[in-house]
């Protein structure tokens, strides 16, 4: 993204989508509510090195290339963000200082930060964890505007290739000897990756629309998802393929 860009969001002040954050050495820990309440809204842009009045303070240029590193950490552990997220925080130089900037699109999945869940309400990260009535609206909105969030609940492992859990690991351990994925038992894989999810409205769980078109066997697909028939060789060989070529773009 163009500076000029940067500076002309960050000439708006913060807003439901824009949030400044001074984090001068380190990642400060109010950065994450915001990541998750931005991916449970509309999504947003989220500075680093930037005063609340929109001051471009910048951070220390010797802390840089660990604030990106631990950002990505954090991101990828499903212990802090649920699902995980997979985003940068991309380096500029504004005004002659190092500012990092997020973009945080907005996500099919409803996040949650340290268990809870946070929505963007005006230029604040809500938490709404225990409002039933917000609850329900975050995840009607969810589904309205994402078809793949459609929960199967009464789909099991039997009904899905999970020998192709065993390559997933194996891409993560590639990308990063310490992944959490690596020790992750199968169901905390798919709960991690936002392939198995609860629905807080009805109170059922399950695997959801993406899971099944990536991990769900020949006849699962067919009677889930009649529009994506393919024929049985195909899907063979198809089904490993994007199954591989997806967790890889995940662990990026």
């Amino acid at each position: 993204m163009l500076t000029e860009t940067l500076l002309d969001i960050i000439s708006q002040g913060e807003s439901v989508t824009v949030e400044f954050k001074k984090c001068t050495n380190d990642i400060t820990s109010d950065v994450y509510p915001t990541i998750c309440s931005f991916s449970n809204r509309f999504g947003g842009h989220l500075f680093m090195g930037v005063n609340d009045n929109g001051e471009v303070i910048g951070v220390n240029p010797n802390c840089v290339k660990d604030m990106r590193k631990n950002f990505s950490n954090m991101l990828n552990n499903p212990q802090k963000i649920s699902p995980t997220l997979f985003l940068s925080a991309e380096e500029y130089e504004i005004n002659g200082k190092i500012v990092l900037y997020v973009y945080v699109p907005k996500s099919s999945q409803v996040h949650t930060c340290n268990k809870i869940v946070y929505d963007r309400i005006e230029d604040a990260d809500v938490d709404i964890t225990k409002s039933a009535a917000q609850l329900e609206e975050l995840y009607l909105r969810k589904q309205s505007d994402f078809t793949e969030k459609k929960l199967f609940p009464y789909i099991t492992e039997e009904n899905l290739r999970i020998d192709l859990l065993q390559k997933v690991r194996n891409l993560a351990k590639s990308k990063d000897p310490n992944h959490p994925w690596i020790s992750m038992d199968d169901i905390d894989i798919f709960k991690s990756a936002g392939l198995y999810e609860q629905d807080f409205v009805t109170g059922k769980s399950g695997y959801n629309i993406a899971a099944v078109l990536l991990f769900g066997k020949d006849e699962t697909i067919k009677s889930c998802l009649p529009a994506y028939r393919t024929e049985t060789q195909s899907c063979e060989l198809i089904i490993p393929t994007v199954t591989t070529t997806v967790m890889m773009f995940a662990l990026i």
